[in-house]
């Protein structure tokens, strides 16, 4: 089976950057559909970027409204690896965040279901503090 390993997590300051990282351990060709959630204290588990894999051209990202423009989602075929990058972080980016992945590809796109993906990592927390 697919496993998956978040790392990156760190205590940083507002209008800082962090990059999460998210290893597959396993069967990465079954993951096509590679997705960044996270979670604040108090509140559901919110699906914030995606990256669909695509055969014949780019792979295709999805960004929620929160982080567009700020966060950037890629994948690293050779190291088995997805990445979050953040930047001009803000203190509502405070969250516990997971990696996902689903074997459909269409579950990258809105509306994300959390029921669509299949593994999940143990998450990385993120503190944004002034």
């Amino acid at each position: 089976g697919v496993k998956l390993v978040e790392s990156g997590g760190d205590s940083v300051q507002v209008g800082g950057s962090l990059t999460l990282s998210c290893v597959i351990t396993e069967d990465i060709y079954s993951s096509t559909c590679m997705a960044w959630f996270r979670q604040a204290p108090g509140k559901e588990r919110e699906g914030i970027a995606t990256l669909e894999s695509v055969r014949s051209g780019a792979d295709a990202a999805y960004y929620d409204d929160s982080v567009k423009g700020r966060f950037t989602i890629s994948r690293n075929y050779a190291k088995a690896t997805t990445y979050l990058q953040m930047k001009n972080l803000k203190f509502e980016d405070t969250a516990m965040y997971y990696c996902a992945s689903a074997f459909f590809g269409g579950f990258c796109r809105p509306p994300l279901v959390r029921g669509n993906f299949e593994y999940w990592g143990q998450g990385t927390q993120v503190n944004v503090s002034s």
